[in-house]
């Protein structure tokens, strides 16, 4: 115990042993010749430093803006470090109107040379880049050169803005570890910002403030009237003259500070996105205070978010707009006089017609017309599309607002709380049906796995809306059916058939439809160790049934032979042999993505010579508060042993609280899958 203490300081007195000076430049060779991070050893790379100051500058010009001070040190161990040395700034640039800038670029690339002395390469102009995301976003992509196994990078940049409004959410956690993280937030007093946590990792600011002041120009025009006494005329002349005023201001300043922050990776296996569990704090402005005008309030419900993102020109008029697909659907629907075959004719009409471009939006970006004529665009262009198509025909259709996985669950109410937008269709029975042209293998009732994140918010032309429920009511359904005889010469043979159906079917056809059946072949015959001998896919295109998968195979590494004794797992190839819960405590939830169900039914013929020695007993366990069940059963036949088996999971997000419950269940589930079946030879 004294032992691991002392090297539990150690490895901390080593962390912070070096690297105190962060000025930029400042490298040090210890920082250089470090070899692994000593907290996490499987760490890639590793922030030493991050470092970011924000706050409000005022000129005359153009008066507040919001500025971004940041400054990165990086470490990089391995070769697969190197993914992170490139930066992505990403800042509002439209084609008119108001700009944000990155501005004061300094990057360095640090070696240690083989005489030992530090060596830079300074980023020219040459591996910075810009580019256009959209006709409102840029991209500012920074690379460094000459990077190596040891390298250590360092960025400074200033991004201002002139939204003051905002201040860009604060990060503490990352894919890697964190040294010395330091953020400092000064806020003027007339905006009143509340500040929320996010993800698990927590940091308490310091707060304090400081009393400043700014200058402001007023510009200021006198008129004065003037006689000439020898003509008798008059008229009036104007100046123009400027003041300065000076304002007392104070600054509210928030202060985060911590060393040794843990990674957060994205490798844990049901975690959906990791960013949306990661420590930081999103600001909100709630109120304005400005002198000598009376307070204002913004304090908002979900109705005035949804009202305030409904008036957008680039949401709710995009909905008005007919006339440019009217002539088509006009044709489409003219035989159609039910709702539910309409329904079915424009989705598949928007999906077999429209491309996404991959980018995730709430609002359009060049607009529901020009992507109809260019056949594509983004998630709110092609489903605001199908939503306006869907009231064309008669249909009580609306946008649901969505949070996407990678942009987290929305805390509270506030417009950057969603950034996607589906079809909602309400039928004469008041059930919903979800809809996602988006996807050309999606169905009614069957999102994207990057939109099932909770709720969505359904806004109706009005702007009232409400919470409804993104997930299916129908589990996702593997069902495997495996019959299997065994020769003479112990060589397995025997034919599979699995059915994958709702959710599962989406994602067997969005994985597998691009692929050639002989790379499927090759791909299932090295997942499961056996020869294929024949293979077909039934309902691959056919998204109304479910996608049916039929293999006959051969195998010499089904069984194993000890003596005058044959042992053979029940499931076969679909045993499930590790635990896929290696963490001691989980923090955040486990994302199955949607409820499942998994069944398995197995008939093994015990070859001519040989008797069923024993099986393994059969076991049903369940989780709490109904989050799931396992059963497992096997029948001895005689000549025959059956295998029925159904892991059934009943949420698609397990809270935290649970993890050590699932952890367990999952150990259980995979002791018995991985006892066998013993056949003594008689």
């Amino acid at each position: 115990m004294i032992k691991k203490l002392v090297l539990g300081l150690f490895l901390i007195s080593q962390v912070s042993l070096y690297a105190q000076d962060y000025k930029f430049g400042k490298v040090s060779k210890e920082e250089l010749q470090e070899e692994f991070y000593p907290l996490d050893s499987t760490a890639d790379a590793a922030y030493l430093y991050k470092n970011r100051k924000t706050y409000y500058d005022y000129n005359n010009n153009s008066g507040f803006e919001v500025v971004n001070e940041v400054h990165v040190r990086l470490k990089l161990y391995t070769k697969e470090g190197f993914d992170f040395a490139t930066f992505k700034l990403p800042y509002v640039r439209p084609e008119s109107g108001k700009s944000e800038k990155v501005s004061s670029i300094k990057a360095v690339t640090y070696n240690l040379n083989e005489k030992g002395k530090i060596e830079e390469d300074k980023v020219s102009n040459k591996y910075i880049f810009d580019e256009t995301v959209s006709k409102f976003r840029h991209v500012k992509r920074i690379t460094f050169p000459n990077l190596k196994e040891g390298s250590v990078i360092e960025l400074k940049y200033t991004m201002s803005s002139p939204y003051t409004d905002f201040v860009d959410d604060l990060q503490f956690q990352y894919g890697i570890p964190v040294k010395k993280l330091a953020i400092e937030v000064e806020t003027p007093e007339w905006l009143i910002f509340a500040k929320k946590n996010k993800g698990y990792y927590l940091i308490s600011p310091e707060e304090t403030f400081r009393n400043g002041s700014i200058t402001i120009r007023n510009k200021v025009r006198n008129t004065s009237t003037y006689i000439d006494e020898r003509g008798g005329a008059s008229g009036k002349t104007t100046t123009t003259s400027y003041e300065n005023n000076r304002q007392d201001l104070a600054y509210n300043i928030s202060k985060y500070e911590a060393e040794n922050i843990p990674a957060l990776k994205n490798n844990e296996p049901y975690v959906g996105s990791a960013y949306a569990y990661r420590g930081g704090v999103k600001y909100e402005l709630v109120g304005t205070k400005f002198p000598n005008t009376a307070p204002k309030n913004f304090s908002k419900s979900w109705d005035n978010v949804t009202k305030q993102i409904y008036k957008s020109s680039a949401f709710g008029k995009e909905l008005e707009k007919t006339n440019y697909y009217k002539k088509d659907i006009d044709a489409l629907i003219a035989n159609s006089n039910v709702n539910l075959e309409k329904l079915a004719l424009l989705f598949q009409y928007v999906k077999a017609n429209m491309k996404w471009n991959g980018y995730t939006n709430k609002y359009t970006n060049d607009g529901v017309r020009k992507a109809y004529q260019d056949k594509t665009g983004n998630s709110a262009e092609i489903n605001l599309m199908l939503t306006s198509m869907l009231r064309y025909a008669g249909l009580n259709a609306n946008p649901v607002l969505v949070s996407t996985k990678g942009n987290g669950v929305p805390l509270f109410p506030t417009i950057k709380g969603f950034d996607y937008v589906v079809t909602g269709v309400k039928l004469a029975d008041n059930s919903m049906i979800l809809l996602d042209a988006t996807e050309p293998f999606s169905m009614p009732n069957i999102l994207p796995a990057r939109a099932l994140n909770w709720n969505g918010r359904l806004v109706t032309k009005t702007g009232e809306s409400s919470w409804i429920n993104l997930n299916s009511s129908k589990h996702a359904e593997e069902e495997n059916m495996i019959m299997v005889k065994i020769s003479d010469d112990l060589e397995v043979s025997g034919f599979t058939r699995t059915i994958y159906d709702n959710f599962e079917a989406q994602r067997f056809r969005k994985r597998y439809n691009h692929i050639k059946d002989e790379d499927l072949i090759e791909k299932f015959e090295e997942n499961n160790n056996l020869e294929v001998d024949d293979f077909k896919l039934v309902n691959q295109d056919n998204l109304a049934k479910p996608v049916i998968r039929n293999v006959k195979f051969t195998s010499e590494d089904l069984l194993e032979t000890i003596g005058n004794k044959l042992y053979i797992e029940p499931s076969l190839f679909l045993t499930k042999r590790t635990n896929p819960f290696k963490l001691d405590e989980r923090k955040y939830p486990v994302d199955f993505t949607s409820a499942f169900k998994e069944t398995n039914k197995v008939t093994i013929q015990v070859p001519k010579g040989y008797a069923i020695e024993s099986v393994p007993e059969q076991l049903a366990i369940a989780l709490p508060d109904n989050l799931g069940f396992f059963k497992y059963q096997i029948i001895n036949g005689g000549n025959k042993v059956k295998l029925v088996s159904l892991l059934q999971i009943n949420s698609a997000m397990v809270p935290p609280q649970y993890y050590t419950a699932l952890k367990e269940f999952y150990a259980k589930l995979v002791q018995k899958e991985t006892e066998k079946i013993v056949l003594i030879k008689s």
